[in-house]
């Protein structure tokens, strides 16, 4: 992806000359006539830099500058200008340039002058997204489970390309993982990740958070604000809990997908920005449809690759890898000493049927390094709720056959989770024949 450069100058061939020089050496290049031109550009195109000439007719360069600041736009700006004097330097600087420079000049130098100027902005978001990834540290495990399995892979593949994402399944399931794991596997991984949940907020506070909103739109809005999608310009959009949106914010967000486009609130300006946009919803959206509360274009624009978390009770045997992870995270979070999970906490983490899925596994975990009192979670460190709940499940008749094989997969798995996998070292543990655990492993689906 070429870095946008906007040149802003009232002479034609200043202009040219320039504009030709830098798409030689691989920028793409908008151009401006004058001042106003170039704010207006501004705000449709967001360019990566700007070259500005120092005296414009209409709107001097150090105005478009001051202009922008005041705006909160920190866009990188280059002054240039042929008539060159150490007050106007000090001038454009204090305004926030980052150079100036006057003609003639060497355009080996105005290319390394930009090109620092971008790699400055470069780490500048880079820094931005770190420090927002290290305040949410996620992180996908993915398990034995054979469906699990594939619903990433389906991520891996879908992050290769920029096609919009819809994550069903219930809450908890790790919705929000699988959008952080489809970015940061995708050509956005160094460009923002900004989550935006509906949830709880009036159509008017969503609308400004999506958009953004100009100086003035409204009681309260002292100042312009730049909307979650525009901030996520070159990255990726996550919008959690689109289907409990209202027909017009559907309309507007429909707009938007189909143009690329936007205003912000109290705004006539179009804004084009670049972004991979990722939903989720834990209701379900086609019968949202068929009821009319849901659009069903909107759904259709949404719906280009569909994942499906698993529930935690549709994986137990993923419930080991998972907890140990917990564990390793809380015990370092809070800084104590518990290294191990019990048998018997084991055996009651997999007969429960989590429907707070992972969220409920990560926090069980947690409270039982926090408030236990040896190195080892025991049964009796786990919530009162999960301790006492007898194994379930989710279907409502179910034969004696199917209940005494889920069983024997959970004994099975547990083996394996203990023995870090090795078959022999489990059908020791078991009691069992090495072939006959294999054979067992066979018909039981255990990978």
């Amino acid at each position: 992806m070429s870095e946008k450069i906007l040149i802003a100058d009232d002479e034609p061939s200043n202009r040219k000359i320039l504009a030709q020089e830098l798409v030689h050496r691989g920028f793409a290049v908008d151009t401006a006539r004058g001042g106003r031109e170039a704010l207006a550009m501004i705000e449709s195109t967001s360019p990566d830099l700007l070259i500005l000439d120092y005296m414009m007719p209409d709107l001097s360069g150090l105005e478009v500058l001051k202009e922008l600041r005041h705006k909160d736009n920190d866009t990188p700006v280059i002054m240039i200008t042929a008539y060159g004097s150490v007050d106007r330097a000090v001038e454009a600087m204090k305004a926030g340039a980052y150079d100036f420079i006057t003609r003639p000049f060497d355009p080996d130098h105005i290319d390394l002058v930009l090109r620092k100027a971008l790699e400055r902005q470069t780490l500048k978001r880079e820094v931005e997204v770190l420090s927002e990834q290290i305040r949410n540290r996620y992180h996908l495990i993915v398990g034995e489970s054979p469906k699990m399995k594939l619903a990433v892979e389906m991520a891996r593949k879908a992050a290769a390309s920029d096609a919009t994402v819809l994550l069903l399944g219930e809450s908890g399931t790790g919705k929000e993982l699988f959008a952080r794991f489809i970015h940061n596997h995708s050509g956005r991984a160094n460009r923002p990740f900004i989550a935006i949940n509906s949830v709880g907020l009036s159509k008017e506070l969503l609308e400004s958070d999506l958009f953004g909103h100009e100086q003035g739109a409204f009681t309260g809005a002292h100042k312009m604000k730049k909307g979650k999608i525009e901030v996520a310009n070159g990255g990726t959009i996550f919008f959690d809990e689109i289907g409990d949106i209202s027909r017009e914010m559907q309309a507007k967000l429909l707009r938007f997908l189909q143009e690329r486009e936007f205003e912000r609130v109290g705004g006539i300006t179009s804004i084009s920005v670049d972004v991979r946009v990722i939903t989720a919803t834990n209701r379900d959206l086609w019968a949202a449809v068929k009821s009319g509360a849901f659009r069903d274009d909107l759904y259709h624009r949404l719906n280009v690759v569909a994942i499906t978390p698993l529930p935690l009770r549709e994986r137990k045997e993923d419930i080991p890898t998972l907890a140990e992870f917990f564990l390793r995270k809380s015990a370092s979070a809070t800084r104590r000493n518990v290294t191990a999970i019990s048998d018997g906490a084991q055996a009651r983490m997999i007969a429960y049927d989590w429907p707070g899925n992972v969220r409920e596994l990560a926090n069980a975990i947690e409270r039982a390094v926090v408030l236990g009192s040896s190195p080892e979670i025991s049964a009796a460190d786990l919530p009162l709720g999960l301790e006492s709940d007898p194994p379930t499940t989710t279907q409502e008749n179910i034969s004696y056959h199917d209940g005494v094989n889920a069983a024997r997969k959970q004994l099975v798995i547990t083996a394996l989770w203990k023995t870090n996998g090795n078959r022999a070292a489990a059908a020791r543990l078991l009691g069992l024949e090495a072939k006959y655990l294999l054979r067992l492993m066979k018909s039981l689906q255990i990978e």
